[in-house]
């Protein structure tokens, strides 16, 4: 989704329109609103003077979400005078690249997975962050963060938006009524599944079309799974290739999730049998449960944007979220998440500005107070946290003693994680079985 902000341009030629475009907003070149210069805009004088430049922003941000980005800037617009193009794509991963290599690169992107950042940092397409953002990005974020944008000891990109996936979506109310309660252990979670499923309803529902990045969703299964019947230490070795795709610790985490997903007895209430998912929208594949013709969705904290309008997000309302349970309670209570990173493929001065601007409280907060939206940034205020999911999810980022894992599939190589990986889940949920398709994704790492 475009978006660009019409501004009235006064043409004033000779002396006179020299002096008016120096003492004067709204002539000239000049991009600011009336409010530069006032007290609220004192906490972007250090951005620097960039009156009238424009800045391209390209994202999977789309709809209400970009509209809500769109709100988050308005005011560093207004008193910068940078006008902020920001453009959302469900085709995203793939258009990028093609922008990229065909010389259309956007000024920055906002890329989700640190191993498309290190793509394009290996082929020189993207800029190192400068020393304001790099300093900014420094005081906002854990060291654990920066080193998922990191390359070759560079800092390539800020983290901004972060996710907590680790959640399974409910309804409160539902759960109230049939007298059932939230499952705090995986063998608690599979008895609840039992009991739904002997009264002829589907208790899970689940969908993992995306566009060009279906499959994502299944993969984000197989992660958090994986997380809970091994340990962090192996998680990393799977996600850097230290062990084979296709090791057995691998397919144990796959079978495992295979358990729910693959189980006709559990899927896909509202939508049909387990292949149902596949072609199942991810955005729309929780609605079954405001219905009552699904009682479990697991999904990330950011799926509270795909409630509808009016839905009411709390303990006590018509949908709430509790945290994917332990499958063994000695590893503890991992947490699987992701987030955007604000990569550069252009480093002019008002480039940088945004750039730096994007890892500020003054940022994290403004975004925040809009709604519906969690991030790392430590200099984030909890009180400006309304939704309930958000606030838990960002009190567990902010927790030193979490035990935090990047998404895995964003982690690999782009061609593997946001390629065989999801493509594999896709033909996995279609019928495939596990050796040959976690064989076909372990020949494809290279």
């Amino acid at each position: 989704m475009a978006f660009a902000r019409s501004r009235q341009a006064l043409a004033i030629a000779g002396v006179l329109g020299l002096a008016l475009s120096a003492t004067a907003c709204g002539t000239g070149n000049d991009k600011k609103s009336d409010t530069a210069g006032s007290a609220e805009c004192a906490a972007y004088e250090k951005y620097g003077d960039n009156d009238g430049k424009k800045v391209t922003i390209y994202s999977s941000i789309r709809d209400i979400e970009a509209d809500r980005l769109t709100e988050s800037w308005k005011q560093f617009e207004d008193c910068t005078g940078i006008e902020i193009d920001h453009e959302g794509s469900a085709e995203f991963e793939a258009q990028l690249g093609v922008r990229v290599d065909g010389g259309n690169a956007p000024d920055l992107a906002f890329i989700p997975q640190p191993g498309l950042v290190k793509r394009f940092v290996d082929s020189g397409k993207l800029k190192p962050v400068g020393a304001d953002t790099k300093k900014m990005a420094e005081e906002n974020f854990p060291a654990d963060w920066l080193k998922y944008s990191t390359v070759n000891g560079q800092l390539y990109g800020a983290p901004l938006g972060s996710n907590v996936k680790s959640f399974v979506w409910y309804s409160p109310k539902t759960f109230k009524e049939k007298g059932w309660t939230v499952p705090t252990s995986w063998d608690e979670l599979i008895k609840l599944s039992d009991q739904i499923a002997a009264t002829g309803a589907k208790p899970w529902c689940a969908g993992i079309e995306s566009g060009d990045a279906t499959g994502w969703p299944a993969t984000d299964w197989i992660e958090d799974v994986m997380l809970r019947t091994q340990t962090p230490e192996v998680y990393d070795q799977w996600t850097s290739h230290g062990i084979p795709f296709n090791d057995p610790k691998v397919v144990e985490a796959v079978d495992k999730a295979g358990t729910i997903l693959k189980n006709e007895k559990y899927m896909n209430g509202g939508y049909g049998g387990v292949k149902s998912i596949a072609t199942t929208a991810f955005g729309e594949a929780g609605l079954p449960i405001t219905t009552g013709k699904c009682a479990l969705h697991r999904q990330a904290s950011f799926y509270a944007n795909q409630w509808p309008k009016g839905t009411k997000v709390a303990e006590d309302g018509d949908v709430f979220a509790f945290y994917f349970p332990a499958i063994d309670a000695s590893k503890g209570k991992p947490v699987l998440g992701g987030g955007e990173f604000v990569a550069a493929f252009n480093d002019r001065p008002e480039v940088q500005a945004v750039q730096t601007y994007l890892a500020s409280g003054e940022y994290a907060n403004s975004r925040a107070k809009i709604g519906d939206w969690v991030s790392a940034n430590n200099k984030l205020d909890l009180a400006n946290v309304a939704n309930p999911i958000d606030k838990l999810s960002v009190q567990i980022l902010q927790d030193k003693s979490t035990v935090f894992r990047f998404d895995g599939s964003d982690l690999m190589p782009a061609t593997v994680g946001a390629g065989t990986f999801w493509k594999g889940m896709v033909d996995w949920i279609n019928g495939k079985d596990t050796a040959t398709v976690l064989q076909g994704i372990e020949s494809s790492w290279k």
